[in-house]
């Protein structure tokens, strides 16, 4: 069986969850019912440098918000699906429609509408605080918390085992879609 860390050469695509992993999990609702999440600014920087080194980047999600949104089309994710009630008919349709197979995707979830998706993915990862379901079936937890670069830390460790994180000639626009 293989570690963690040689699956990672496979990784062509990541899947991630929002809420309790590109957000901490905290939703402020404002006096007009509009929903406001924090995103960490490390993820957002590691996600468009996935996008630029050729990677698959998608959103399956329960939430639905249009700044959730926005941010992510921002960093130039294009597979974005929220307000999903069942995650796995969407993960499905997204893997057949990329002709993927489930060695090439990293996912990563931190509850249990996530469980059954994780089952599926070649590689299930999970944030430091999601719950003891989805730890338990993960080939590897973050010990960075959901919204605090947890997706980071995925994105960054699969890039380095492809020699495709580091630049040599590093800019604040290296993660930049040109």
């Amino acid at each position: 069986m293989s570690s963690f860390f040689e699956k990672l050469s496979s990784i062509t695509t990541f899947i991630f969850d929002v809420d309790g992993v590109l957000t901490d999990g905290i939703v402020h609702v404002t006096e007009n019912g509009d929903q406001l999440r924090q995103f960490n600014i490390k993820d957002g920087y590691a996600l468009k440098l996935a996008i630029k080194r050729g990677f698959l980047v998608a959103v399956i999600s329960g939430a639905t918000s249009k700044s959730t949104e926005f941010r992510l089309r921002a960093l130039g994710v294009k597979d974005i699906f929220l307000g999903v009630d069942s995650k796995i008919h969407v993960y499905q349709d997204f893997v057949q429609a990329n002709q993927l197979s489930a060695e090439q995707i990293l996912y990563m979830g931190d509850d249990i509408p996530d469980f059954p998706v994780m089952k599926l993915a070649g590689l299930a990862t999970c944030p430091a605080d999601a719950v003891e379901e989805i730890k338990a079936i993960s080939h590897y937890i973050s010990p960075r918390n959901g919204g605090k670069a947890c997706a980071r830390d995925v994105i960054e460790k699969t890039l380095k085992a492809q020699n495709k994180w580091y630049n040599a000639n590093p800019s604040a626009y290296d993660g930049r879609l040109m």
